[in-house]
């Protein structure tokens, strides 16, 4: 019976010491590639690709602002950096930013798509149709044509919406919802393109919604028992548990005082 001898201690140590230094060849050769591939001009960022939304841009102006912005080669540039970089653009929610090997870049944008503006005359932005709020040219928006919404800081998805619920019930009276605040304390105030204010009060939206329908339904009987038709409002009042106060163009409740 043959029995298996141990292995010297010396063989032992010299294979040890053959497998590390192939390991650290090997290291090496890789990183002296990598840092080859790093600095070759052939892995220099050639290109950059620009599609998606681009109503607002232009892919080659995009280019051109962005491209200095970007440090490395196509394995070193850093792909976080260029998205910040291309969604600071005035626009732009969002990009998306591939390598196309051997040296480019192709970014996919994604636009705000706006629904009203947002805020008080000093301090005009913009709000998406996602609630979001963002800093654009003013001057790119037909601004006649958006509502126009405030409120607290962080409350633009919340006045959206309302605006939203509410604007349609404002058609029976053949008026549009302009505008719409929702103030620090918590109640809401609409105007129409007539002029009308409407202090809606608070609540939830069912509530300020089912207030709203009922003062929208019953506007113009009570209008018409002054000889009025509804676009002759000035003004109302939603904020009665059981009904609404009104003011109208060219009736008083005033009583004229005899002359002395």
């Amino acid at each position: 019976m043959n029995e298996t001898l141990p292995m010297p201690v010396d063989v032992k140590l010299m294979n040890l010491t053959a497998t590390v230094l192939f390991t650290g060849l090997a290291a090496a050769a890789l990183g002296m590639l990598l840092w080859w591939a790093v600095r070759h001009p052939l892995f220099a960022i050639g290109g950059i690709t620009v599609q998606g939304d681009l109503t607002h841009n232009n892919a080659v102006t995009l280019r051109a602002n962005v491209a200095p912005k970007l440090d490395g080669s196509f394995f070193t540039v850093d792909l976080a950096k260029t998205r910040s970089a291309f969604e600071a653009v005035p626009w732009v929610r969002r990009a998306l930013v591939r390598r196309e090997f051997p040296n480019r870049l192709k970014v996919t944008l994604q636009e705000h798509q706006v629904a009203a503006l947002w805020g008080g005359d000093g301090e005009l932005r913009l709000i998406s149709t996602l609630g979001e709020v963002f800093e654009a040219n003013l001057g790119e928006v037909e601004q006649d044509d958006l509502p126009r919404l405030s409120g607290p800081e962080g409350q633009a998805p919340q006045v959206l919406a309302m605006y939203r619920a509410l604007a349609p019930l404002f058609d029976p009276l053949d008026q549009t919802l302009e505008q719409l605040e929702l103030t620090s304390r918590g109640g809401w105030r609409a105007r129409t393109d007539t002029g009308a204010v409407v202090e809606l009060g608070s609540g939830t939206m069912q509530e300020l919604t089912a207030r709203t329908d009922r003062f929208v339904r019953t506007l113009t009987q009570v209008a018409s028992r002054h000889g009025r038709s509804a676009d002759a409002l000035e003004a109302a009042d939603l904020r009665y548990g059981e009904g609404y106060a009104l003011r109208l163009r060219g009736v008083t409740t005033l009583t004229a005082q005899p002359k002395k």
